[in-house]
């Protein structure tokens, strides 16, 4: 026998049936099998995870080199790649100002050292007449064996700075010249010093250069402001930052 249930009982209290007025809740998606699951919305000011680089995400900057600002090329597009970016060339006047800057520094220690050894070297001649035949002869002079080692130390020390000037524009791309004007002497290819074995044969080929002065007068009027050494050598002299 049954009996209807005692609403003062509240063990005994159902709850209603949906849709009389109480909220309900919504159902809990189980996670399917292998699924990856999505995140959680943000909310409540969590920190959020930075996206993973992908299309359009920026790139880290690359490398210095020819064009990008290496060697204190200004980047511009298109540079060392037949582009006549004029503005990026040193002009005539400081090559020249690098080159005497140069020659002063190896040519003043050679002068000075020839000067000394002509000064003390030179031995005074002795010359005599025939009075019958009026023949005249003269004895001595020249420069002693003290005067030639000087002189030879002079022109050891200008074969070493001659070398050591190749050898810094070679490495580096700049003399003390060149690195007071602000220019240096890069390959055309892809901006890198020349090494110093084409640096050498660089400095030979300006021999070049030196028929009629010509080839060094050529930057004057040449788009790369090349010499026709450098466009042996496939050289350019650019300005430094």
């Amino acid at each position: 026998m049954s009996y209807p249930p005692d609403p003062n009982n509240p063990y005994g209290k159902q709850p209603p049936p949906p849709g009389y007025g109480y909220p309900q809740q919504p159902p809990q998606q189980q996670p399917g099998y292998g699924y990856p699951q999505q995140p959680p919305a943000p909310e409540y000011g969590y920190p959020q995870q930075p996206p993973a680089p992908g299309y359009g995400y920026p790139q880290q900057p690359p490398a210095p080199g020819y064009g990008d600002g290496g060697y204190g090329i200004p980047q511009q597009p298109g540079y060392g790649h037949g582009a006549q970016v004029q503005q990026f060339y040193a002009g005539w006047g400081s090559r020249v100002a690098a080159y005497i800057v140069d020659y002063l520094i190896v040519g003043v220690p050679t002068g000075i050292l020839y000067g000394i050894g002509v000064g003390v070297g030179a031995e005074q001649a002795t010359c005599t007449s025939d009075p019958d035949t009026f023949a005249y002869s003269c004895t001595g002079g020249g420069i002693s064996g003290l005067g030639l080692a000087i002189m030879g130390i002079g022109w050891l020390i200008a074969i070493a700075g001659g070398l050591w000037l190749v050898y810094q524009e070679g490495t580096t791309g700049q003399t003390p010249g060149k690195k007071l004007v602000n220019i240096r002497v890069l390959r055309e290819a892809d901006g890198q010093p020349l090494g110093f074995g084409m640096a050498f044969v660089r400095k030979l080929c300006h021999i070049v250069d030196g028929f009629c002065c010509l080839g060094y007068l050529w930057p004057l009027w040449d788009a790369k402001k090349q010499t026709f050494a450098d466009k042996i050598m496939s050289s350019v002299v650019v300005k430094s930052q």
